[in-house]
């Protein structure tokens, strides 16, 4: 069974299901800032972790595996929150690698009416410096309604790169000012504060939410 953090009240009518980067587990700070957040605005949010990772917190030092190779753990995360009694919509994603997962399986589970949308936070467009090797073919057609946060600094994909992606029109992009991999901006450069864009993120996902969810 998989396990899960969840922040929020279990009675909300939407949950937001989040998986982790490809380094840094379910509670490091930025995770658990971005569900904090989102909970805040009246979402359930429930976080877990591949296997890999899992086993860190044993000893056992494994690195990422390929992205694709977890796919059926986001499935089954997916069955095991239904199992533990999460009823409502449920919006699936996550940071980095995870939400890079979360999408693979997105078109699936949306035609099953599984889920009900897609939320990236940072979506790894390219390894770092290697932006021909690109990870955007299956986002073309996507028919998930989709929210990726990416922020200017992003080197997994600035503005300008993911402007020439065709990326569906199911997917909506938005641009977070100064921000990093971690959607964190230098305040003494644009003003903005972490806090202030995470502000942002969970009311846009708000809003979107009351659009896309009958």
């Amino acid at each position: 069974m998989t396990t899960f953090l969840f922040d929020g009240h279990d009675t909300a009518p939407v949950t937001i299901l989040l998986a982790h980067g490809a380094g840094a587990s379910m509670d490091s700070p930025s995770m658990t800032a971005a569900a904090k957040a989102l909970a805040a605005v009246g979402f359930q949010v429930a976080r877990f972790e591949f296997h890999y990772m899992a086993a860190r917190r044993y000893g056992q030092r494994k690195p990422p595996p390929r992205a694709e190779t977890v796919n059926p753990e986001y499935i089954k995360a997916i069955a095991d929150l239904r199992a533990k009694g999460v009823t409502g919509k449920l919006i699936i994603g996550g940071k980095s690698m995870g939400g890079r997962v979360a999408s693979m399986v997105a078109g699936e589970m949306f035609s099953k009416g599984e889920i009900s949308g897609l939320v990236c936070l940072g979506y790894p467009f390219h390894p770092p410096g290697k932006s021909e090797q690109l990870r955007t073919k299956h986002l073309a057609g996507l028919k998930t309604p989709t929210l990726i946060f990416q922020g200017t600094r992003d080197e997994f994909g600035t503005k300008d790169e993911v402007a020439t992606y065709g990326l569906s029109d199911a997917i909506e992009v938005i641009w977070l000012e100064d921000g990093d991999h971690d959607l964190k901006p230098r305040k003494s450069i644009s003003g903005f504060s972490t806090t202030d864009h995470l502000t942002t993120l969970a009311e846009t996902v708000k809003a979107w939410v009351a659009r896309i969810v009958p």
